[in-house]
């Protein structure tokens, strides 16, 4: 192997490592439980600090409130992008393979610490709901850092029964433009994007998402 490629592929590396690290640190205060609705909408988990509603209301017009339900439009629906992943045996799988059935696809790495955080969560939601909704645990597969052994090996020793897919093209991350993860998309039995979040989320926010594609 020539140096000059050998240099290239350690500066890969070590810009990996250093973005791995950074992130970890920069999502220690992230929050955990917002998520983007498609529309521009976003949504938290009700905190004990919003203020009751007291009914002490300024008295409306109901004709005024009927106009402005009437003009009051849905957000546009967009398709999720398509992508092909690999499951385990190297077969190919499409996202527009699971059209059917609401979807709720997660990008994550074994080396990520808050991909690892809510995984239990995801684990538990498959468990419950894995017969009506497809989970796609995409893997960041880029053959250095992680590879199909090093992930499957991971999600083996945790005991963890959700299906996993190995992004070992890079098309999915491309196509959905993942820069940081753990990323999750919910998107509806249509295949509809209907809401995502960037960052480690909590069951709360987990389940909340899919309310959005599975009511």
């Amino acid at each position: 192997m020539k140096k000059s490629t050998l240099l290239i592929l350690v500066l890969i590396v070590a810009l990996l490592v250093g973005a791995t690290v950074l992130y970890n640190r920069l999502s220690e205060g992230m929050e955990l439980d917002r998520l983007a609705i498609q529309g521009g909408a976003e949504t938290t988990a009700p905190t004990d600090s919003q203020p009751a509603d007291t009914h002490d209301h300024a008295e409306t017009d109901p004709t005024e409130t009927a106009e402005a339900t009437e003009t009051t439009e849905a957000p546009e629906l967009h398709m999720a992008p398509d992508f092909t992943v690999y499951d385990l045996e190297g077969n190919a799988v499409r996202l527009s393979d699971f059209i059917g059935k609401p979807v709720v696809l997660n990008f994550w790495a074994s080396w990520c610490g808050p991909c690892k955080m809510e995984m239990p969560d995801f684990d538990a939601a498959y468990q419950e709901l894995g017969e009506d909704i497809h989970f796609l645990m995409v893997n960041l597969t880029d053959g250095y850092q992680e590879t199909v052994e090093v992930a499957s090996g991971f999600i083996q020793e945790q005991g963890y029964t959700f299906p996993v897919y190995f992004d070992k093209d890079t098309d999915a991350a491309m196509v959905y433009g993942v820069s940081s993860i753990p990323a999750t998309y919910f998107i509806d039995a249509e295949g509809h994007a209907i809401a995502q979040a960037v960052g480690a989320i909590d069951a709360e926010t987990l389940q909340r998402g899919i309310d959005l594609i599975y009511p």
